[in-house]
């Protein structure tokens, strides 16, 4: 029985280590993925301000740039700058060969491409006469690039293009079906496994840009980024939970629903476990909604904010957005009301109960989890503190902003203070912070002597309050 519950928490944690190698070719493009939706929602013929000239840059971006990007990234997370070249080499093959955008593609070749060169180079490592560096290195990365290019160019593209073809065919019955909506009882109770990014940028961004490519806009962008069913749990603690979970209830709110950080609200449904039933019953009433109303997207919108939601909208597209994010909030707020205060149990503060929860499912496993009143650490011993969470980019840099200001308010100076992904942790991190169940993943990425420092909550400053006075 042992050996299976270690076989099945590896298996997660190889699931969520491959979501985030997924989400982590597309997170650092965000941006570029930004401009491309801007530039799609003003100039095309049916935008804001339809522009034929400047709409001439949507395709070219959305054919080259993006998988580009997306391939160089992939190479790069495998083997540095060198692999990202080799890998945006291979993509161009995919890309050039096929006659829809290629992301998938993208992510096949761009990691591939990496993993190619890295193994080149550990080959020749040491036999390389001296001189003559440069001149194998470079051509090296040519001759591996354009031979891969070569491969997926004649049977890569055709294989992929004919999978994401599949797959957008398969996503546009379901959908016109009508059984879209039952992808929330996957897609909820997976956010809470910080699954998040790997689902809504390793699977629903490209098939939506497919569809983007096709219609003008898609649904897919709005499945897991949608704040309604987080808000309405976060509503329900306001107004008829107590304690510590009822006083910062209404900032988690302003964080989650305003600023896209959805992983705020993990802790406060982990606190009742329940109130998965009130996310799930949420993103189904919500994602029905958008069905009904032929919601959609015209790019990924990131961070999950209500303001880049609507600004990913197309002209006119608002409305029916905003109906199904209000429908989510209120079926989760109903739904989580009821569970709640059916629950008559005596009240804990959030990092309590979360903790305790999290120790009771260590224990019936056989393990034990790392608490952080268990880190004792002193000033002179700490120059780089990081905060890591899933991808790097949105509850870590949270935690990183709060504790930075902290630390200035209690005059403590010559402390570096950065984010991180849990799997890139820096090597000269002295303390990190990270969420309870990626503890395992922190351990394997920061050095053997770092202090981790488990926190159920960023918005919990007592945590960092007690963490500065033991630097004192």
């Amino acid at each position: 029985m042992a050996e299976l519950t270690k076989t099945n928490s590896s298996a997660k944690e190889k699931i969520q280590k491959f979501g985030a190698f997924l989400s982590g070719m597309v997170i650092p493009n965000i941006g570029a993925f930004i401009a491309w939706g801007l530039i799609t929602a003003l100039f095309i013929p049916t935008g804001w301000i339809p522009n034929a000239k400047l709409a001439a840059l949507v395709s070219p971006m959305i054919t080259y740039l993006l998988p580009l990007l997306i391939g160089y990234t992939g190479g790069k997370m495998v083997n540095g700058h060198r692999g990202g070249v080799v890998g945006a080499i291979a993509t161009a093959g995919v890309v050039i060969g096929s006659s829809i955008p290629m992301f998938l593609g993208a992510m096949i070749m761009g990691p591939v491409g990496g993993f190619v060169i890295k193994k080149f180079d550990g080959l020749v490592e040491g036999k390389i006469p001296t001189g003559f560096e440069m001149l194998v290195n470079n051509f090296s990365a040519g001759i591996l690039g354009g031979g891969l290019s070569l491969l997926s160019f004649l049977v890569i593209g055709p294989v992929v293009s004919g999978i994401s073809t599949g797959l957008g065919s398969a996503a546009q019955a379901i959908t016109n079906a009508g059984m879209l909506p039952l992808i929330a009882i996957l897609v909820e109770p997976a956010k809470i496994l910080f699954l998040n990014n790997a689902i809504n940028h390793g699977v629903f961004s490209p098939l939506g840009i497919q569809q983007v490519h096709t219609a003008g806009k898609s649904i897919f962008f709005l499945l897991e980024p949608d704040p309604g069913p987080g808000l309405g749990v976060l509503l329900a603690y306001m107004f008829y939970s107590k304690g510590s979970a009822k006083q910062s209830a209404p900032g988690a709110i302003i964080i989650q629903f305003f600023g896209g950080i959805h992983e705020i609200y993990f802790p406060y449904v982990l606190m009742k476990p329940l109130l998965v039933l009130a996310v799930i019953a949420g993103g189904m009433s919500a994602d029905l909604t958008f069905v009904l109303l032929h919601a959609g997207l015209v790019a990924t919108p990131s961070p999950g904010s209500i303001i880049a939601v609507l600004a990913m909208a197309p002209k006119g597209g608002q409305l029916p957005v905003l109906a199904g994010v209000a429908v989510g909030t209120i079926v989760s707020f109903l739904v989580s009301s009821i569970i709640i205060k059916a629950d008559k149990s005596e009240e804990e503060d959030l990092d309590t109960a979360t903790q305790k929860m999290k120790d009771m499912k260590a224990s019936s496993k056989g393990q034990t989890t790392v608490a952080s009143s268990s880190v004792t650490v002193s000033k002179s011993d700490v120059k780089l503190i990081v905060f890591a969470c899933d991808a790097g980019m949105g509850s870590s840099a949270m935690g990183e902003s709060i504790l930075r200001k902290a630390l200035k308010d209690a005059g403590i100076e010559g402390i570096a203070v950065k984010h991180s992904s849990v799997d890139s942790i820096p090597g000269d991190a002295d303390v990190v912070f990270t969420q309870e169940n990626l503890v395992e993943r922190a351990k394997k990425s920061a050095s053997s002597k770092v202090n981790i420092i488990t926190i159920s909550n960023f918005l919990d400053r007592a945590k960092y309050d007690q963490f500065i006075n033991e630097l004192k």
